[in-house]
Order: C-alpha cells, then structure tokens, then sequence
C-alpha cells in the first residue's frame, strides 16, 4: 500500500501554510487531501484554484455534483467519493441523485443522465468523443461551454484522484459515514 505524508499546518512547508490555514477557515478542519497536497505548494494551489472555478462553472450544484461523482466514481476514489457525497449533502443535493451516481444506476432526469454519459466518455476516452456525442449532448440544452467545464472539473478530479491513490488519504472523519467501495470491490 503506498503512501505520503499527510502534514499538519506546523510540518508542512512554509509556503503551504498560508493555504493551508485558508483551508481551515473554509471548511473548519484540515481536509485530507490539502494536508497531503501540501508537500508541493504549487500542487495545493492548482487543486484549490481549479475546485474554486468549477464551483463557479456554468453548472448548478446538481450538475456539480454529477461531474464530480461521476469522475470520482470512475477513477474509484476511495477519499473523493464520501468527501462530494457529504459536500452534495451541503449543497442540499437530492439524495436520491447522490445514491445513484455513488452506485453507478440512472440518474433521476434526462438531462442529468446525458451529463453524466457525456462526462463519462470525457473521462473514460480521454477527451476523444464523437460527433454524435456532441449532438446528443447539445440537444439535452447543454452547449459548448458546458464541455469546457467538464474538462475543467476533469482537471480537478485527476490532481485528486490521483494524489489520493497514491497517497492513500484518509477519509477525514465528517465523511466517514459516507464511505464508499467500488462495486467490484
């Protein structure tokens, strides 16, 4: 099982810390995954600023969430999937929406179910979609902006999913209740 360090804001380098007490402020702890990010200041800063502006995307907090889990899913990220389960629950998402991104069945609209195909073929074919994908994806009322935000979410997804991997975060306690195995597991 691999591993990095997981700093405090007293072991982490100087030029973390000042993110890592923002991190604090936010979100009232240290998240797992800043304190592990934190051995490389850059890394810390590209994650947060990259999570900063997908939350400011052209999504909602479903469709967030819908990006989000769908990748997490994907990449069966042991850390990101309870960590957007409990921040979905924040951001009032409905349940029955986080359930089945969690376990992989349909998504309760349309429009949600061809967010979650399209970001899916995003991530699994590594950007390479088809005409057809395209269409069916505009047709749904999403557009070109909407696939640039996908790929900005991607972005965030794999400086996490990745870290948390090798890393092996731990799942920080307020989302413990919401840990989660890939189904074939």
């Amino acid at each position: 099982m691999t591993k990095l360090k997981v700093h405090t804001i007293e072991s982490a380098p100087e030029d973390s810390k000042a993110q890592l007490d923002q991190s604090v402020k936010a979100f009232g702890m240290l998240p797992g995954l800043h304190a592990v990010l934190a051995t490389s200041p850059g890394a810390l800063e590209a994650y947060k600023t990259l999570h900063g502006l997908f939350e400011n995307s052209s999504f909602d907090p479903e469709e967030l969430t819908v990006v989000w889990q769908t990748i997490n899913v994907e990449h069966e990220c042991h850390y990101c999937v309870p960590a957007h389960t409990g921040i979905a629950h924040m951001m009032k998402v409905d349940p029955e929406l986080t359930e089945a991104l969690r376990n992989s069945t349909p998504m309760p609209t349309e429009k949600l179910q061809i967010l979650h195909d399209f970001t899916l073929k995003v991530t699994r074919n590594r950007g390479h979609v088809t005409q057809e994908d395209l269409t069916a994806f505009y047709e749904k009322g999403y557009g070109e902006r909407q696939v640039l935000d996908i790929i900005l979410g991607l972005s965030q997804k794999v400086i996490s999913n990745y870290t948390n991997h090798i890393a092996n975060t731990p799942v920080d306690e307020a989302f413990q209740k919401f840990a989660w195995k890939p189904q074939n597991a």
